[in-house]
């Protein structure tokens, strides 16, 4: 049986980075998300889990005075941008502190302990490491893997742990480095910025130092300006 578990944050960029890497790195069910502790005491009156990420400053009731009104067996993997709570929260049934910005690296460490925690194996995601040389690649995208054409792909955006893929139509969250997502592709892909790889096919125009590509305005850095400037050259007419 998948372990069922929640998220209570009232961060949304933290959720969505949680949720991110709970449906590309587990089998887990997320099976909610509440965005303060009212919202999460109704929720889980309703329905079971297994464990729940419990940020701890939240407003009007925090993640630890939440977790005292919570049964005592309720399993908690607390998150915070603060060290010093680390010891109060051993005072419940805490199975991790994670200290934001989660980075891939240390939620994969908290996988360890959350299977271990209830004698469950963990799944291994295999990543291949060889070129995207027929036109398409595949994507985890919670308990299904996304066929992406590159053809659709107008750039990839680095952020920490993971890329940000985006196409005329959708954004999904891709938790590999950029430089590991560079490897992998070939032109028409060019990097032009520590954070951007893009499309030159897709790109509408290049203008003073910016690339103008769907309705997103990319930096040209000096660092990749004259690779991605002689690649343009050749279709200069």
């Amino acid at each position: 049986m998948n372990l069922r578990c929640i998220i209570i944050d009232d961060e949304p960029n933290a959720v969505n980075l949680l949720e991110v890497l709970i449906g590309q790195t587990t089998q887990w069910q997320l099976v909610g998300k509440c965005y303060n502790a009212l919202e999460a005491m109704d929720f889980l009156k309703k329905h079971t889990v297994d464990f729940i990420f419990l940020d701890i400053n939240m407003p009007h009731l925090t993640g630890m005075e939440l977790a005292g009104l919570l049964p005592k067996e309720t399993k908690i993997v607390f998150t915070t941008a603060y060290a010093e709570h680390a010891a109060d929260s051993y005072a419940f049934q805490t199975i991790d502190y994670l200290l934001k910005p989660i980075t891939l690296k240390r939620f994969l460490a908290a996988t360890q302990k959350i299977e271990a925690a209830f004698g469950k194996a963990i799944p291994v995601i295999e990543k291949t490491d060889g070129k995207a040389d027929e036109g398409y690649f595949f994507v985890k995208s919670g308990k299904s893997l996304r066929k992406i054409l590159l053809d659709e792909v107008l750039y990839f955006e680095g952020e920490k742990e993971y890329v940000r893929l985006v196409t005329g139509t959708e954004e999904l969250l891709i938790y590999r480095r950029l430089k590991d997502i560079e490897e992998q592709l070939s032109a028409p892909f060019v990097r032009v910025h520590n954070s951007y790889i893009v499309n030159t096919k897709l790109l509408s125009k290049v203008q003073d130092n910016h690339i103008y590509i769907g309705d997103k305005q990319i930096p040209v850095s000096d660092k990749f300006r004259e690779v991605f400037m002689g690649v343009i050259k050749q279709r200069m007419f």
